[in-house]
């Protein structure tokens, strides 16, 4: 069984303060962590109606037993509550009447409590410290699996294995991976995101699942959402400016990415999944949790997006490894797969060539793209062996072993920093 280690993910926890909320969506690890890499004496779950189990013990309470149990080790002992959220909203007034005292860990899957927690209002605001746990740390996963992996499936497992539920499934081929658990467990995505909305919408809303579906399709603009989305009448009114709220609820749970435009007042919105961005892509062009889809077409699909992908979390892994924030330049006749800035000014552009072979015209216009730019300039492949031939002195080349190389040496640098 691989079991990555997630020591970013768990420090952050550890040093969240006395009182911590550990939130994100379902299948991201977060019971996993807390139950295996924290120390407590106390785990509780609450189960759907309010019961609540003792998890080491079995012994099983109603709300008041529990509130009863739960006031006598309060600041005495170590406690963790999973699916907290399930609890009366009583609960929260009692936490909130008698202020921090002990070690108190909360873990929530639900969106509507997470927003709660993070708004004004809140019982429990200034209180707990919310740490919300996405997909693995880039760095973390790559590192991980480069112990058995190398080459171009250790890149394109890590982009995808970042999601937990997939690493017990992986046997060495990630596409065919992908393929199989695309075709057969389409409903079991869409519960990742739809169960985060069912304690506060009963179900995944039109209006969520439509933004989901239109962002995956390339969509990446409010104005374009909301356009597509009242055409389809699930707005009532073609209005970016009512979509944002929406947009930031599934950017704050860590559904979608927000992304800045450089030099200009506007944003482009992306999956931060990319198993979800194939499911709402599949699902946007084929329907295919309804309608059956050949195993082909979803080959396809992957196919395409892989390189996308990989191109998502090489990004990701710079702007963690070198400290830098990404910006996208959007120019008429000018894209650039990566752009990372020092406050406002470029550090790094990148261009991502994931094939098998790049010939020498492909490498002229990389050239000439990157020659606008006075900072430093990197070329990611598989390996320089796919170039047809070498660009100019100031393009670095990186490949699966200087990405490798910086993925440790930052990896060093934050576990030390956050032994601190």
């Amino acid at each position: 069984m691989r079991i990555i280690s997630r020591k970013i993910d768990v420090e952050r926890i550890k040093k969240g303060g006395p009182w911590v909320l550990v939130y994100g969506r379902r299948k991201t690890g977060k019971t996993f962590l807390v139950s295996n890499f924290l120390s407590f004496d106390r785990f509780f779950f609450v189960n759907r109606d309010s019961t609540v189990r003792d998890v080491r013990s079995m012994e099983l309470y109603s709300f008041e037993e529990f509130l009863k149990v739960f006031r006598e080790i309060l600041g005495r002992e170590s406690v963790v509550i999973d699916e907290f959220h399930r609890l009366p909203g009583s609960f929260l007034d009692f936490l909130h009447s008698v202020g921090v005292k002990g070690r108190l860990v909360l873990i929530t899957s639900t969106l509507w409590l997470a927003k709660r927690m993070l708004g004004r209002g809140s019982p429990l605001l200034g209180l707990v410290t919310p740490v919300r746990i996405g997909l693995i740390d880039e760095r973390e996963i790559v590192v991980e699996l480069s112990k058995e992996l190398s080459g171009r499936e250790l890149v394109e497992a890590s982009t995808y294995l970042r999601e937990v539920t997939l690493i017990p499934l992986y046997d060495g081929s990630v596409r065919e991976l992908l393929v199989n658990y695309l075709a057969e467990n389409s409903m079991v995505i869409r519960g990742m995101v739809g169960e985060i909305f069912t304690e506060e919408d009963k179900e995944l809303t039109n209006v969520y699942e439509g933004i989901m579906k239109a962002v995956a399709d390339g969509r990446n603009v409010s104005g374009e959402i909301s356009t597509l989305l009242f055409s389809r009448g699930v707005l009532a009114k073609d209005n970016p400016g009512v979509l944002q709220r929406y947009l930031s609820i599934l950017v704050e749970i860590g559904v979608l990415e927000r992304v800045k435009v450089y030099g200009k007042k506007r944003f482009k919105y992306f999956h931060r999944s990319p198993l979800l961005d194939l499911h709402y892509y599949l699902e946007e062009n084929y329907s295919y949790t309804e309608v059956y889809t050949p195993r082909e077409f979803i080959r396809k699909v992957i196919d395409e997006k892989v390189p996308i992908h990989v191109q998502w979390f090489l990004k990701d892994l710079l702007v963690k490894a070198l400290g830098l924030q990404h910006n996208i330049i959007e120019e008429r006749g000018l894209e650039v797969d990566i752009a990372l800035l020092r406050f406002k000014r470029l550090e790094v552009i990148a261009e991502v060539k994931w094939r098998r072979f790049v010939p020498r015209s492909e490498v002229r216009k990389v050239e000439d793209k990157l020659s606008r730019f006075k900072c430093r300039k990197i070329l990611f492949v598989p390996d320089e062996s796919v170039l047809e031939r070498e660009p100019e002195e100031d393009i670095e080349v990186w490949g699966v072993n200087e990405m490798l190389s910086l993925a440790r040496e930052s990896l060093g640098n934050a576990n030390a920093y956050l032994s601190m």
